[in-house]
C-alpha cells in the first residue's frame, strides 16, 4: 500500500510537534483525506522543541504536498481530528530541493512484528539472531512497517507461518515489497508481487535486491491482478492485499478467483468503518472473517473461504 507520494516532487511541507498518538493520528488521517498521489505524511520521534502548549512532546509529524496546500482547510481537518490547539501549531513552509522522502523517514526507528524488523539503512544490522531482518529504502516509495496497516499484515504473516508453510504467495498492490519480500526471505521461494504504480514496481525491485530476494520477488506493473504473470502462479494459497476498502470491494472477484480451496487472504489498508462493506464483499465470494487485528485505527483481516464468520466488531 502507498502511504503517501512515491515521487521525489513534493513542494510545500507542513510539521507539527506532539506526542506518538497524536502525530500520528495526525498523518493517517491527512494521508487518508488528500490524493494519496499528491500528498505524503510521516510520523516519528525527534527529540528537540515542543509546542508552546505543552512539554516533553519528542515527535514530529511531516506532511509533504506536491502543490501548496490551502493551510486554513489544512488546520481546519486538524482541528476536527485534534482538536484547536494542534491547528494553531501547524507549520508551513516550502520544500528544498532534496530527496524529501528519505530526509522524511530517517528517524524513523526500526519496526519489529513479530519475527520481522523493519528498518532503514540507518538501523542496518539491528536485526536479533532470530529475526527476519528487512532494509527498506524510503527514497522511492511509502510502505516503511511503520504504518497500522503494513505492520498489522506482517504481523498477520507472521501468524501464519506459526501454523503452515504456504506455497504459493501473492501481494496485490505491493507498494515497497515488504510483504513479498518478508514471505519471500520467510520461505526462500517464489512470490508474485504486482502494483498499479511504476515507481512502487521499481522500489520493490530495488528492496528485493537490496534483502536478498531478488530471486525470489520479481514484481509486474499490473491493475489489480490482472497481469499474465500473477494470473499464471494461480492457484495461491496466501493473497495479501494491502490497499483501501474501495478497490479491495472490487477487486473481490477477481481476487478470489486466484485462491486455492483451503487458502488465505489478508486484507488491510481498512479504517474501522470500512470493515462491514469489506466483509460483505467477499462473503458473497465465499470468504468469511478467521481474525482480526486492530492497530492505530486500522485494521487487518484474515479471511478464508467457506466456514462460520468470526464476529466483525
Amino acid at each position: 500500500m502507498l502511504e503517501g507520494m512515491p515521487p521525489n516532487n513534493a513542494t510545500h511541507v507542513m510539521r507539527y510537534r506532539s506526542d506518538e498518538a497524536t502525530t500520528r493520528a495526525i498523518a493517517d488521517f491527512i494521508v487518508e483525506m488528500f490524493d494519496p498521489a499528491e500528498t505524503a505524511a510521516a510520523a516519528f520521534e525527534e527529540p528537540g522543541a515542543a509546542p508552546s502548549w505543552a512539554t516533553n512532546l519528542p515527535w514530529i509529524v511531516e506532511v509533504f504536498f506536491a502543490d501548496e496546500p490551502d493551510q486554513d482547510f489544512v488546520r481546519e481537518l486538524v482541528t476536527n481530528a485534534i482538536g484547536p490547539e494542534a491547528a494553531a501549531e501547524l507549520v508551513f513552509s516550502r520544500v528544498a530541493q532534496q530527496d524529501w522522502v528519505a530526509s522524511s523517514l530517517e528517524g524513523l526507528k526500526p519496526v519489529r512484528a513479530g519475527r520481522f524488523l523493519v528498518h532503514g539503512s540507518h538501523s542496518r544490522g539491528c536485526a536479533k539472531a532470530n529475526e527476519i531482518g528487512l532494509e527498506i529504502e524510503a527514497a522511492l516509495a511509502f510502505g516503511t512497517g511503520h504504518h497500522g496497516t503494513t505492520r498489522g499484515c506482517l504481523l498477520m504473516l507472521d501468524k501464519i507461518l506459526g501454523q503452515r508453510r504456504p506455497r504459493q504467495v501473492l501481494d496485490v498492490g505491493t507498494g515497497t515489497g515488504v510483504l513479498a519480500i518478508a514471505a519471500a526471505r520467510a520461505l526462500r521461494r517464489p512470490v508474485a508481487a504486482g502494483d498499479i504504480d511504476p515507481i512502487s514496481v521499481a522500489a520493490t525491485a530495488s528492496n528485493a535486491r537490496l534483502n536478498g530476494a531478488a530471486p525470489w520477488v520479481r514484481p509486474v506493473v499490473a491493475r489489480g491482478v490482472l497481469h499474465p504473470a500473477l494470473q499464471a502462479g494461480a492457484p495461491y494459497d496466501l493473497v495479501f492485499a494491502n490497499i483501501l476498502a474501495r478497490p479491495l470491494r472490487q477487486m473481490a472477484p477477481a481476487i478470489c478467483k486466484l485462491i486455492d480451496v483451503g487458502g488465505e487472504l489478508v486484507l488491510s489498508g481498512l479504517l474501522s468503518p470500512d470493515v462491514p462493506g469489506v466483509l460483505t464483499a467477499y462473503a458473497a465470494q465465499g470468504f468469511q472473517l478467521a481474525e482480526r487485528i486492530n492497530l492505530e485505527g486500522w485494521a487487518t483481516l484474515l479471511m478464508r473461504r467457506g466456514g462460520a464468520a468470526a464476529r466483525p466488531f
